[in-house]
């Protein structure tokens, strides 16, 4: 008899704990969404509406629920009631019982309930205790703020008294420079009653010693729980082989290890460079050959690691998949909406899907949201997705009092625990900009916060978080997930304990984050000066599209300092830097809806530079991963993606730089343009690449072919092109340079590159000519033009991507593209309509003189 289980989501109702009235409530999910879903608070994304429920946050809540229990499920020996997230402060009551309290929205919750659940009429209750009354007092008790700067304290009536740190509760839910403050409360995972009877798995663990593709030397590790002493035989079964164990067991927990082997293993890699493979193990208790317990879990085989040697120019960065070095190619990663529960399975998908289609292989969940859901590491496993896995804390200090670091130590178990059968998640790393932030060995250095603090504050502050990130986490990671490497802070450059440690944007060890383009207002020139060995973080901001703006903006809304934009753009100098970025490289747009589509293909230009500069210095530089994929809600953001899951101008342009194999322009000498095919493939890239000067008007002026050969998983300049020769006699403004490298059986991969800004190219209004056709491939469109079209937008009525957007259309180059429906572009069987498309280009949003 395996466990029996009993998911309590039915009959909940809620209310303010000082209210009467019990409303219905729905279980997953929050005080918020239940305010919202019955019309008792207004959407908290329209308009300014965020500042009108932060009320919402300062009661105590009340959730309950009667609920029967079947008689198979009450007549075992043990029950226990298991909550898998409680957000975040609670108390259970069971049959007015108290059964457990709870301190940590990412911990899993159980208590004992045998000897109170009845057959009929049981009463759980859950009293959810307002986070910001109980840290407040905690803060109050320290005796000074510790940082935290994304805290928008303000915002939720608290002026500077910025709590979120003390809670373990997903930062994000205070605040962000990119999402609004909604401290929710609720029970935002399943709870279920669990039941069974003198032996049950709780886990299994498939630790992978040596895998290579002639064997596959694993461990399963079973977790084995007893209520009375058991003679027994525990067999593991995979891909149709079997190993057995036997045991005697007392009662109690006990981790049973049995050696596996797999020989001529399929492997798991990621997108590009093969078959994402998975096997099923199953774990059996057995009496006799009836099986009285089981489990099971899916995983892939592989081997990997994070390089880090010391070479002539300092250390490498990188992972080593299978024997293979990766380059990474990818995005940070955050929570898909405010409200977590809201986040569909399809979303998820939509969310996957979307990065293997732009080429990526890695994702970073990144430290200030929360351990994602289990789809989305299906999913990343499924699709080839290699996941960078911080903890979540950032850019904010901790205490390190004991109950917090206890806290934290069961945070930390059971999420390693949970996650760490997937192939996907490759590394895990303790913080976000925690240790660059805070610059401890750097008097003048960080973000300024040490200033704040005396001697003897400061040294307590550093030792709480060594007790974090240098000791407590590594610690879990080594005992309960071995063999994946652990990464105390992003970025960093080493653990030297002096001023070596912290990582800036000239370091040759590490990682790096670097925000000088942005922030700072340098130049986009300059993502091809400040390269590290791995860009974990960078990017640069635009608005979502019309029809998004206008989910949370009326007309007269539309207008870059009203009240509302101001309201949905999160960064303090968002829309000021968008502006004056602007003005420095792109014409002058004639309204506001051309602002919004000018300022995706600002960002999308800014991260094309950076991805391709990165990525033309492999293998000194091997991962590239901007900020960011997604968004929690529409809003003005780094990301590439919007809140209703709207490929901007960047997923597109991404989705041509993350390309396996590459042709890349470095055109910042001034007297020359340097051409390199780089190649992350496993075989080598031969073909033609065909050189071409063409004006505006279509005309060729210059044709040249070069053969290319290059290794796999490789990249070299192919050769420099003398400015002065090529362009010899041609007005730069209205000539450029076309790439289009040609192998057998691959289809063309192309790249343009101008000669000026493209604020200074002669652009003329183009006559795009759109037809419909079918092939091989299916539908699509045929696009021509008489004249060089620029940045190419093409939106259709119906909620999809298509194959290209925001392209440069070329007289006498046609250029194909199909649609893909959100509903294809996970179903790939399904037929696209994308109903009625409009096509523009740049020239119709300029402001002409």
């Amino acid at each position: 008899m395996s466990i029996i289980q009993s998911k309590l989501l039915e009959n909940w109702t809620f209310k303010a704990c000082e209210d009467q009235e019990w409303m219905p409530a729905q279980v997953p999910g929050c005080v918020h969404t239940d305010l919202l879903r019955l019309g008792k608070i207004p959407d908290p994304f329209y308009g300014t509406n965020e500042r009108e429920v932060q009320w919402i946050d300062k009661k105590d809540w009340e959730y309950r629920t009667t609920f029967e229990v079947e008689d198979s499920l009450y007549a075992q020996e043990q029950l226990e009631l298991v909550f898998d997230g409680l957000d975040t402060y609670a108390d259970v009551y069971v049959n007015d019982n108290h059964v457990l309290s709870a301190d940590n929205m990412f911990r899993v919750w159980k208590a004992d309930v045998k000897a109170l659940i009845k057959k009929k009429d049981n009463v759980l209750r859950i009293h959810f205790r307002s986070p910001i009354q109980e840290d407040v007092p905690k803060l109050e008790k320290l005796g000074y703020a510790l940082p935290a700067t994304n805290d928008q304290s303000d915002v939720g009536g608290l002026g500077d008294k910025r709590v979120s740190i003390f809670a373990r509760k997903a930062p994000y839910h205070y605040g962000w420079d990119w999402g609004p403050r909604f401290v929710t409360s609720g029970i935002w995972r399943e709870v279920r009653l669990e039941g069974w009877t003198n032996v049950k798995i709780n886990d299994l663990f498939i630790r992978q010693n040596e895998v290579n593709t002639d064997l596959a030397e694993l461990t399963a590790l079973v977790e084995v729980e007893t209520s009375q002493p058991i003679d027994t035989v525990i067999r593991i079964g995979a891909d149709g082989q079997r190993w057995e164990k036997t045991v005697s067991l007392m009662p109690g927990s006990h981790t049973v290890e049995i050696p596996v082997s797999i020989q001529n293993p399929k492997l798991w890699w990621s997108r590009g460079l093969g078959e994402p493979h998975r096997y099923t193990f199953a774990a059996e208790v057995l009496q006799g050959e009836r099986a009285v317990a089981e489990y099971e879990v899916r995983t892939g085989l592989r081997s990997i690691r994070l390089v880090r040697d010391q070479d002539e120019a300092g250390a490498s960065f990188y992972f080593e998949l299978n024997g293979v070095a990766v380059f990474a190619k990818g995005a940070n990663h955050i929570p898909n909406d405010s409200f977590i529960t809201e986040v569909t399975r399809e979303r998820y998908l939509h969310e996957i899907v979307s990065a293997a289609q732009s080429n990526m292989n890695m994702l970073r969940v990144w430290g200030g949201g929360f351990y994602e859901e289990d789809v989305f590491y299906d999913l990343c496993d499924e699709y080839g997705i290699m996941v960078w896995q911080d903890f979540m804390f950032a850019c904010s200090m901790y205490p390190g009092d004991e109950a917090f670091l206890n806290s934290v130590r069961h945070e930390a178990i059971d999420n390693v625990k949970r996650l760490r059968n997937h192939p996907s998640i490759v590394l895990w790393c303790g913080n976000n900009e925690i240790d660059s932030a805070w610059a401890h060995y750097i008097e003048d250095g960080g973000w300024g916060w040490k200033k704040d603090y005396n001697a003897e504050q400061r040294e307590r502050i550093w030792a709480d978080y060594e007790a974090i990130f240098h000791d407590l986490l590594p610690e879990v990671v080594e005992a309960y997930a071995p063999g994946i490497d652990y990464w105390p802070s992003s970025p960093l450059v080493s653990l030297t304990g002096d001023e070596k440690q912290h990582a800036h944007p000239s370091t040759s060890e590490g990682d790096i984050h670097y925000w000088g383009v942005w922030h700072n207002v340098e130049p986009f020139e300059n993502y091809n000066v400040y390269v590290g060995r791995f860009m974990s973080e960078y990017g640069f901001q635009s608005f979502p599209e019309y029809k998004t703006v206008r989910t949370y903006a009326e007309e007269e809304d539309l207008a870059l300092e009203s009240e509302v934009m101001l309201a949905h753009q999160k960064n303090g100098a968002g829309n000021r830097l968008i502006k004056q970025y602007m003005d420095m490289v792109l014409h002058e747009p004639k309204d506001f809806p051309s602002f919004l589509y000018m300022s995706q293909v600002l960002q999308a230009e800014a991260m094309k530079t950076a991805i391709e500069a990165h990525r033309r210095r492999k293998p000194y530089c091997m991962g590239t991963l901007y900020w960011q994929m997604n968004d929690c809600w529409p809003v003005a953001s780094w990301a590439g993606m919007d809140y209703l899951g709207r490929w901007k101008a960047l997923q597109y342009y991404a989705k041509r730089s993350f390309n396996d194999v590459l042709v890349s322009v470095d055109g910042t000498q001034k007297d020359s343009t340097d051409i390199y095919v780089i190649s992350d493939q496993l075989n080598k890239v031969q073909g033609q690449l065909q050189i071409r000067m063409i004006g505006f008007d279509g005309m060729v002026h210059r044709n040249e072919t070069l053969d290319v050969n290059v290794a796999p998983n490789s990249g070299e300049k192919l050769l420099s092109l003398r400015n002065s020769d090529w362009l010899e006699g041609l007005d730069p403004a209205k000539t450029l340079l076309r790439l289009d490298l040609r192998q057998a059986g691959v289809p063309d991969i192309v790249q343009e590159h101008y000669f000026v800004a493209t604020n200074q190219l002669a652009l003329q209004p183009a006559n795009i000519k759109v037809s419909g056709g079918s092939d091989e491939d299916g539908v699509h469109l045929l696009l021509e033009s008489n004249v060089l079209a620029k940045q190419v937008w093409l939106s259709s009525e119906a909620e999809g991507v298509f194959s290209d957007n925001f392209f440069d259309l070329i007289p006498g180059l046609p250029v194909k593209v199909k649609f893909i429906s959100r509903e294809a572009l996970q179903l790939p069987d399904v037929i696209s309509n994308p109903g009625s498309v409009e096509v523009r280009s740049m020239v119709d949003f300029i402001r002409m003189v």
